[in-house]
């Protein structure tokens, strides 16, 4: 498969999904994954959160992350998914928030009639390295891109 391809499966399965496992790293070293909503354009993906959570501590002393997306599939030969190893960045500056609060209104509207709460942030995941799992190619078939 090449690039460009890649980059289309990629971004086509991010946005037909809404969860992903998040793993951050905590200032001690230790690994810690959560589960949360993600908003996508191409393989960049945005995700609100509060100031004071646990990743967001963790992302300051360490920006890179890695995630994936998937579903419990029970035919392990059709098992797809992705994975991505990026750099997260906590937004502050006010153009890059309108535009992360674009594409996650869009994906979840519903969140406009939520309370205001000052200490929702938004994270942007900038890939570094994707992966497209597709077991329908061949058991354990990865395809990987370099962003």
């Amino acid at each position: 498969m090449d690039a460009l391809e890649m980059k289309r499966r990629i971004a086509d399965y991010l946005s037909s999904h809404n969860i992903m496992t998040l793993a951050t790293v905590s200032p001690e070293g230790m690994p810690a994954v959560r589960t949360l909503e993600y908003a996508s354009n191409g393989a960049i993906v945005y995700f609100a959160t509060f100031g004071g959570s646990k990743k967001i501590e963790h992302i300051r002393k360490n920006p890179h992350v890695a995630y994936t997306v998937d579903e419990d599939y029970r035919d392990w030969m059709t098992i797809q998914g992705v994975k991505i190893e990026g750099v997260a960045t906590i937004l502050s500056d006010p153009d890059s928030i309108e535009q992360a609060e674009r594409f996650y209104m869009a994906k979840f509207p519903f969140v406009a009639d939520f309370p205001p709460n000052p200490d929702l942030i938004f994270v942007r995941i900038e890939p570094a390295t994707g992966y497209f799992l597709d077991y329908t190619k061949g058991f354990s078939h990865t395809d990987t891109i370099v962003f």
